[in-house]
């Protein structure tokens, strides 16, 4: 084909500045491909994967593609601007290739089958084949100095354009459909800023061409709708900002940021093409200044936040790596305890009963210098005895294994029990124990009463050995409607409401300090004057007696006016368990 166009070259050039002006082509171009290639450089130097690739790509075919285009609406020379416009096709087709590649590879996390490669491959070849063949460019309209389209661009690409679309929307809905909840979110939103962008700009494109085509509107105004069509992709690369900043895709730190900051510049920069009055430039410049110099600030502070958040992260990371040892180790700690108790209760049953036979005479009388050392033995025996089924409550507590069996209780017969059990022992250190129940019977809970009658045991066995004068009184008592907080093992707290009865255990004991009271009920824990008056004690009973309560919705809690003016504990029970328990 023959160019000899001298005479020409001047009012082609003429028509394309008055069809639109040059300072529009560079504002709506130059932009967006330099900001697209700053964030596409920005993500595969800190993401090296397949998605990072994919955005890099993505920005430099778009910026490929604007170069190109500028190059037509600025050229006055016919062979160059026959070759450009046969060849901007190639990225177009690509573009619309690499999206539906993108939103595949994001959403899935791994590369696209081999055969999906294939019918990309497939599908792009004739173009490829047919671009520097007279199927692309038949030939050059002098009059209207611009190529004329053949079969290729019209009969091939633009359906091929329509068909990417649909193939990119039954993607997106098929990944959004396998995504989770967090990861659906980011697919939407990568999904709608790439689709806005690739039906922009196929519509712009195709509604540019019907409108000059068919007269429907004036070449310049058919024009500047392929002009405004190219504002799609900061659009896109404002979603894809987003999702880096939000999410935290693609690996990427200070984008967002960056992106903002690169983009206000280069679109202020942008201006000086089209400015035409010194005051505006002048003004445009120091707009220009001030938003580098507010620029770098920002970004050296995000970089210094980022920086901070990467450290705490770290040390969160260790902190649970730390957490998780801590839990392993008090897992064995409490499996070893399980064990260790169990085989420890066997002999000491053992020794139990052999002293208890002893004792009473089954294996021949007994010499009496031997009696109050054999009851020595018994009782230290009974001791351990109890320290083993502490343990070994404590470990089933730990370990979620504690089983309760539910049923009908009765409150007062339990504390009937226990009265005339220690009110032997009361007598015989000095002490009274007093009773006190309602002259209406109390109801019938729902608890497991075996346990139950364990932690008061307990209490009122507590109360007599930390007192040395007065006494102890042992209260029942019944509440209707009332409202109380449960905080079970692991810190799950809950409110419950309803009829409870509550038991009170009062002495005129040692008392417990403000300072102690927070720490009474945990592990261990037991107060500053308690080892002098009593030494065999563990620290586990309360924990214990505190856990089983709450196991049961209940409530148990201890008040004090301070040392040396005695305790009362209380235990607060409902009358119907929830229908969880």
């Amino acid at each position: 084909m023959g160019f000899n166009l001298l005479t020409n070259l001047k009012t082609c050039y003429d028509i394309i500045q008055d069809t639109v002006p040059v300072s529009m082509v560079y504002y709506s171009h130059i932009p967006s491909a330099i900001v697209s290639l700053l964030i596409g450089t920005f993500v595969i130097l800190k993401n090296r994967k397949m998605v990072g690739w994919l955005v890099f790509f993505i920005a430099v075919f778009f910026s490929l593609w604007s170069f190109t285009d500028v190059i037509l609406w600025t050229s006055s020379n016919s062979e160059s601007y026959m070759f450009y416009w046969s060849i901007i096709v190639i990225f177009e087709a690509v573009l619309f290739m690499l999206n539906i590649y993108l939103v595949k590879v994001f959403s899935e996390g791994k590369d696209v089958s081999f055969w999906n490669k294939i019918t990309w491959l497939f599908l792009l070849l004739p173009i490829f084949i047919m671009v520097p063949t007279r199927l692309n460019m038949s030939h050059f309209d002098v009059v209207n100095c611009e190529p004329i389209n053949n079969f290729l661009y019209d009969h091939y690409a633009l359906p091929l354009y329509g068909f990417f679309l649909i193939w990119f929307i039954v993607v997106i809905v098929a990944e959004i459909k396998k995504g989770t909840t967090e990861k659906k979110k980011q697919i939407k939103l990568l999904s709608l800023g790439s689709f806005f962008f690739l039906f922009v700009f196929f519509v712009s494109n195709l509604v540019t061409s019907y409108l000059i085509d068919n007269s429907i509107m004036s070449v310049e105004n058919s024009y500047k709708i392929e002009m405004y069509g190219l504002f799609s992709m900061p659009v896109f690369l404002g979603i894809l900002a987003y999702i880096i900043v939000k999410f935290k895709a693609f690996d990427v730190k200070l984008i967002g940021a960056q992106a903002l900051v690169y983009g206000l510049v280069i679109l202020i920069g942008s201006q000086f093409f089209f400015i035409e009055s010194n005051t505006n430039r002048i003004l445009n410049g120091i707009t220009f200044i001030l938003a580098v110099g507010f620029g770098i600030f920002l970004i050296k502070s995000v970089k210094e936040e980022v920086r901070r958040k990467e450290e705490l992260q770290h040390m969160t990371e260790q902190l649970a790596v730390a957490n998780d040892e801590l839990r392993k180790l008090d897992n064995a700690k409490s499996e070893f305890i399980s064990i260790a108790s169990h085989q420890l209760r066997t002999p000491l049953t053992s020794i139990k009963g052999y002293v208890s036979l002893v004792l009473e005479g089954t294996y021949g009388e007994i010499a009496p210098y031997l009696t109050d050392p054999l009851s020595k033995i018994y009782a230290s025996n009974e001791r351990l005895i109890q320290l083993v089924e502490d343990l070994l409550n404590v470990s089933r507590i730990e370990s979620g294994r504690m089983e309760f069996m539910f049923g009908k209780f009765k409150v007062e017969n339990a504390i009937k029990d226990l009265y005339d059990t220690f009110s032997v022992i009361a007598k015989g250190k000095g002490l009274y124990l007093h009773l006190d129940l309602p002259q209406n019977p109390l109801p019938e809970i729902e608890a497991d009463g075996s346990k139950t009658r364990e932690v008061i045991s307990n209490l009122i066995d507590n109360a007599l050995k930390y007192t040395k004068r007065g006494g102890v009184t042992v209260k029942a008592e019944f509440l209707n409607n009332q409202t109380w907080n449960v905080a079970h093992l692991g810190g799950k707290a809950e409110t419950m409401n309803g009829d409870i009865v509550k038991i009170s255990i009062s002495d005129t004991g040692m008392g417990v300090p403000d300072t102690e009271l927070p720490y009474l009920f945990s592990k261990f824990s037991r107060g500053k004057d308690t080892s002098r008056l009593h030494v065999t004690g563990t620290g586990l009973g309360l924990y214990v007696g505190k856990n089983i309560i709450e196991a049961q919705h209940g409530r148990i809690y201890v008040e004090s006016e301070g040392s040396g003016k005695g305790s009362k504990f209380i235990i607060e029970l409902p009358v119907v368990q929830p229908k969880n328990a």
